[in-house]
């Protein structure tokens, strides 16, 4: 593995000789960067240097890192009740972020189930839509169906909904159970296809998963509400159920508060996370339909979910996450999202005369850069951090996702970074 510099702090050179570090290969990449805190949208490292973060940490911090009011939300809730299991016990945290999400949510998404993380939620909603047809006596809808292009998590069943071919996830293509990957129907004659393809396996399959707008670890990529909205006519002509994974869409990130409001899209189950507790700790939620939660009702005790993660509903976390929304009600995040998106627009645009750049896009606070070729990423990271930004190009792309707090100033720096560097790239 590569050694660390003599500089790094004691704590990194005991841990790396025990650490696992996520989607990396370290018997080649470099050490990771080590950081001793973050405040609004800098992080700070080990050495002193600050950092303008463009990720807002995997696109959870949405608010900004500390904010104020989910920081003295997390401290009260900490000192009264940090966890209680939620089988048989519930908790005014939970039951209030329950009842908010339902009346933010569209239509009639009203059922809220937590989890913890993201894959979590995605594989709650897989479950729910399996046994929606058990219970309904279609024991063989067993089957989903998903998009090229697509991520939905790194546990065993979301994996299965990713894509299988050019995603992270090709290894274990062999090993997951099979389902459907098809390529987004973005034409008249495609949709059509799509339609007749669940028509003819409408007896076997449960659900189609789709991240709505906007397509996040495979490489932003866009779509319109149009494809949403056709996808959604054809789940609904062969009684198929619609999953929308909000991960990432949510809360704001595409410039609408969710991605299926714009959409002017209801799918019948929406799992939410990453930006739910404004980037402070876990937590995530399959929220369904009352036609869906009816499904479930009965004197059997067969018929119920039997699904509980140990820390599902962590009062903590609930606290967090109903601090965060309150953000979202008191503060104008869409007007910072606007014009984000704006000056994004406009700064980023030269990108598009820059040798090896395929295309530029933008959509709220989501911006990508789509190269020719990213072998040289690992370059490209210490280039931004050089020039005093904190940004991961991953697949195809560098990307910005920054914090909604982002001032003119900073986005600047981090727009401004992104140009420069890829006007030097072959070094």
């Amino acid at each position: 593995m590569p050694r660390l510099p003599n500089t790094a702090p004691e704590w990194q050179r005991d841990g790396y000789q025990n650490i696992w570090m996520p989607y990396t290969q370290m018997q080649t990449t470099p050490p990771p960067i080590p950081v001793t805190k973050t405040d609004g949208v800098r992080i700070t490292l080990a050495d002193g240097r600050e950092l303008i973060d463009g990720t807002a940490s995997w696109w959870t911090a949405c608010h900004g890192y500390n904010h104020p009011h989910i920081v003295a939300a997390m401290q009260k809730q900490v000192a009264e009740m940090p966890h209680v299991m939620f089988g048989g016990l519930a908790h005014e945290p939970a039951f209030r972020l329950a009842t908010r999400l339902a009346a933010l949510t569209p239509g009639d998404l009203n059922r809220v189930f937590f989890a913890e993380g993201g894959s979590v939620a995605v594989e709650v909603a897989m479950k729910m839509a399996l046994q929606y047809f058990i219970n309904k006596g279609e024991p063989g809808r067993t089957k989903f169906v998903s998009f090229l292009g697509g991520y939905h998590g790194d546990t065993f069943a979301a994996m299965s909904v990713c894509d299988p071919n050019d995603g992270m996830h090709t290894l274990f293509k062999d090993a997951m159970p099979r389902n459907y990957a098809m390529p987004l129907p973005e034409t008249a004659a495609a949709m059509a296809e799509f339609q007749d393809f669940l028509r003819e396996n409408r007896g076997h399959v449960a659900a189609v998963m789709i991240e709505p707008l906007v397509q996040g670890a495979g490489g932003m990529k866009f779509h319109g509400a149009d494809l949403l909205q056709g996808i959604r006519a054809a789940c609904d002509a062969s009684g198929v159920l619609l999953i929308f994974d909000e991960i990432f869409t949510g809360f704001g990130r595409t410039g609408a508060l969710f991605a299926a409001g714009a959409a002017d899209v209801l799918p019948d189950i929406m799992c939410v996370g990453k930006a739910l507790t404004g980037g402070t700790t876990p937590l995530s939620a399959a929220i369904a339909r009352e036609h869906v939660f009816e499904a479930f009702l009965s004197d059997d005790p067969q018929a119920a979910l039997m699904h509980g993660p140990t820390f599902m509903a962590n009062p903590l976390a609930c606290a967090a996450a109903n601090a965060a929304l309150d953000l979202f009600e008191e503060e104008p995040w869409a007007e910072s999202v606007a014009r984000i998106e704006a000056q994004m627009r406009r700064e980023l645009e030269p990108c598009r005369a820059l040798p090896g750049v395929i295309d530029v896009r933008v959509m709220g606070a989501i911006a990508a850069i789509q190269l020719d070729d990213l072998s040289d990423k690992e370059i490209l990271k210490a280039r931004f951090m050089e020039a005093g930004v904190w940004l991961r190009p991953f697949a195809d792309i560098v990307y910005l996702t920054p914090p909604f707090i982002i001032g003119e100033d900073d986005l600047r720096r981090l727009t401004s970074a992104i140009v420069a560097v890829l006007s030097g790239r072959g070094y």
